[in-house]
């Protein structure tokens, strides 16, 4: 992307303490942008750190914690290029029983974060007539599956915020993309399987609990580094797809879930949970 003779380009890459989001900010500072790395945890951002990026502590669910954040990236850097809105985790375990408020929580983590985000960034990006954001979403933002319920209205919500917002900015000059993994290596899928234990491991649903666990357990994730691939091809690109996915099962998924109809794809995942 092009930045300014005096300056580099600024990214602000979000839930970076691990798995993607720490991946894509060790890559974007090799790729020669100034990043921000942010997440709850400080602690675990210390080679972000070391490798010259700077590391912001940012609660997503947390409006001052977000305003604070791109406060001082403004006052440190005076502008923002890149936000990549990648913090988020899986609210799993069956409707019936996953609390209400456990529901609540995945939203404003996984969607309401990201938007305010947005808000914060984008006057930014239109004063200087650039940008991109990048919202990271997942194959599970066009197809679900039993026990992710929350998880996938989430994921879905933010692909169509997503595809508003870009009709929205796209005469300022910034471009909104929308990056959506399959199986990655991340604490995601341990945090999953942890989650629809704690709510369905033992009543009307245990059986596909304990079936959702093996098939975590059994299937390959693959490498952080395709989906910085997909940033890095999105962040050169002069006009970036508005989609773009990779990882585990991501094309095969995404297809049958196109070519299907509903009835048939239904039968897919039911077969595909029974073990």
């Amino acid at each position: 992307m092009k930045t300014n003779t005096s300056s580099k380009a600024v990214a602000l890459v979000t839930g970076a303490s691990s798995g993607m989001g720490k991946d894509f900010a060790l890559r974007l500072i090799n790729e020669g942008y100034e990043v921000y790395g942010a997440a709850r945890r400080i602690d675990k951002m210390a080679d972000i750190k070391a490798a010259g990026g700077h590391i912001l502590a940012l609660d997503v669910t947390d409006d001052s914690s977000m305003s604070a954040a791109v406060q001082q990236i403004i006052k440190e850097q005076g502008r923002i290029d890149v936000l990549i809105n990648n913090a988020g985790y899986g609210q799993f375990g069956a409707l019936e029983d996953v609390p209400l408020d456990e529901g609540r929580r995945q939203m404003e983590t996984n969607l309401f974060g990201a938007a305010r985000l947005v808000q914060l960034c984008l006057p930014h990006m239109r004063a200087q007539r650039y940008g991109r954001i990048i919202n990271i979403s997942s194959i599970g933002g066009k197809l679900a599956t039993p026990l992710g319920g929350w998880y996938h209205t989430s994921k879905y919500a933010l692909e169509g915020y997503s595809d508003a917002l870009r009709n929205e900015v796209r005469p300022f000059g910034i471009a909104v993309v929308v990056i959506e993994p399959g199986g990655v290596e991340s604490e995601w899928a341990g945090i999953a399987v942890e989650e629809a234990s704690r709510y369905s491991a033992n009543g009307a649903y245990a059986g596909l609990v304990n079936n959702f666990g093996k098939i975590q357990g059994k299937t390959a994730q693959a490498p952080a580094k395709l989906i910085s691939d997909l940033i890095v091809k999105a962040l050169r690109a002069k006009q970036p797809k508005a989609r773009y996915h990779g990882g585990t099962l991501a094309a095969p998924l995404l297809f049958l879930r196109w070519i299907l109809s509903d009835r048939m794809f239904d039968r897919l995942i039911s077969k595909a949970m029974q073990g």
